[in-house]
């Protein structure tokens, strides 16, 4: 785990301001903060939720060290006697979460943190770094896996990524989102991912001629190579040396792939695929790369171009033309232990007003097993099979609907007790199984690239008329005082 984690400098400076003036002010009641998202990235239908095992990781840890608290004093804002209470914090809360790999969609609340009123303030940072980055590059890796028609994608990013951090959590994310594998080589030793690659443009520009490179190359790693064929020209030269250095590798019964790195990657495929077969050399893949994006992938698979791997770098690992992930973190109840009083955010938006109170999410099914809606429910309230429910839009207007579930299934499980990890995370091979395992419930028109179907969330009856109880009560006060 990043070391940086460790510290819980690692938050946003008014989160201290303002846990000191909670500690001053004696506010250490229990309180619960909820981490959903507003909008699927990319314009997209779904999302994937990942960064849970990092952040539980994180949390054990999660601590103020004497460096720490020293600079926090030369800032001349905190008191003595509260940077004392700081020195002894550890994340001692409760964390329910969905499984990492999960099809997730706006307003869910996908963690639920509940702590003190310091502590759950002071791990708002951490919690929205983690989840954020992470679950938008395993959502852009399952959109690429998915334009792929479940293909194999290699993730090597490393050298566009943004620093160290980003480029081993990007590798991580996108491995759960369906890539067979990544460049990085910290990454594979850090999470067992299987690393990839051979050899680069310099590689081949080392040697005096294109065939000698190879091979050179060949003869080094006869059970691992690929050779890159664009460094001078990819059919002129670069195929024609591959098919002569291949053929010796297939005589002694070896297989080996070839890359394009650049051109029309349409027209270079299908020239060299039919160069290949011409050749005797039928079961030699063609890898291709080059600023690829689902959109780029999509086309070309439809086009039926003959392309068996497909490497993704800059667009995977930083996201591509989407910036961040919306998630957010934000309180729901204060003192849930005793009172169990319900908050809620207000807004001139309604979609982005919050749901009130300690919540569950449920996924409901139809006869054939198909996802048919997400329902958000109050903690107390029992979900159960065959049992018509009235559910409405979570921004509590006038739509509803009507559902009868054949199955339903709880997406919120307990992570942490009080500090303590009670449940055992899935390793990262698990998480990716889960995701192809999860997204074959939703019908296809909720996972292509343009305008995809709307994936209903809804709120049950009792969530609905505690988030009008509230509204009605701020209405009421507002006009009061005017």
């Amino acid at each position: 785990m990043n070391c940086l984690y460790q510290s819980a400098l690692f938050t946003d400076f008014y989160e201290l301001t303002m846990a000191q003036g909670y500690w001053k002010r004696r506010m250490t009641m229990p309180v619960v903060f909820d981490y959903f998202f507003r909008r699927h990235p990319f314009g997209g239908g779904y999302s994937v939720f990942a960064g849970l095992a990092t952040l539980i990781e994180a949390l054990e840890d999660f601590a103020f060290s004497r460096e720490d608290l020293d600079y926090l004093a030369t800032l001349g804002l905190f008191e003595k006697e509260f940077l004392e209470y700081l020195s002894s914090f550890r994340f001692k809360g409760t964390i329910y979460a969905a499984r990492e790999g999960e099809i997730v969609f706006p307003q869910e609340p996908l963690l639920r943190v509940e702590a003190d009123l310091i502590t759950a303030q002071i791990v708002e940072g951490l919690v929205l770094n983690v989840l954020n980055f992470q679950s938008l590059i395993a959502t852009k890796a399952a959109r690429v896996w998915n334009a792929s028609r479940r293909g194999a994608i290699m993730e090597f990013g490393l050298r566009r990524a943004q620093g160290a951090d980003g480029a081993l959590s990007a590798s991580r994310a996108a491995f759960i989102g369906g890539a067979v594998g990544t460049s990085n080589t910290l990454a594979g030793k850090e999470y067992g991912i299987p690393v990839l690659g051979t050899m680069a443009h310099s590689w081949v520009m080392s040697y005096a001629s294109e065939l000698e490179a190879f091979n050179a190359y060949a003869d080094i790693y006869p059970k691992n190579t690929v050779f890159l064929i664009d460094t001078y020209n990819s059919l002129e030269s670069g195929i024609v040396n591959a098919i002569e250095a291949g053929k010796k590798l297939k005589e002694k019964g070896l297989s080996f792939g070839v890359r394009l790195d650049s051109g029309d990657i349409d027209y270079l495929s299908r020239m060299i695929r039919s160069r290949l077969d011409e050749a005797g050399l039928q079961d030699v893949k063609i890898v291709v790369s080059n600023e690829l994006n689902e959109e780029i992938i999509e086309s070309l698979v439809d086009d039926k171009a003959p392309i068996d791997v497909w490497g993704v770098g800059t667009n995977l690992v930083t996201g591509g033309d989407e910036a961040a992930f919306t998630g957010v973190y934000k309180l729901s109840a204060i003192d849930p232990e005793g009172e169990k009083r319900p908050v809620m955010k207000f807004s001139d938006n309604p979609e982005k007003s919050t749901n009130p109170g300690v919540k569950n999410l449920w996924r409901m099914y139809d006869e054939k097993g198909s996802a048919r809606l997400d329902l958000i429910s109050c903690s107390e309230e029992e979900i159960q099979e065959g049992t018509e429910y009235i559910v409405h839009h979570p921004s509590a207007d006038w739509r509803q609907l009507k559902i009868v579930p054949a199955r339903i299934e709880p997406l919120l499980f307990k992570v942490m007790d009080h500090g303590v990890r009670v449940l055992d995370l899935p390793d990262i091979k698990e998480c990716q199984a889960f995701m192809k395992e999860r997204i074959k419930s939703f019908d296809s028109t909720y996972l292509r690239l343009l305008n995809p179907h709307i994936y209903k969330v809804s709120i049950t009856d009792r969530l609905y008329d505690l988030k009008v109880s509230l509204i009605n009560a701020f209405l009421k006060q507002k006009l009061s005082k005017s």
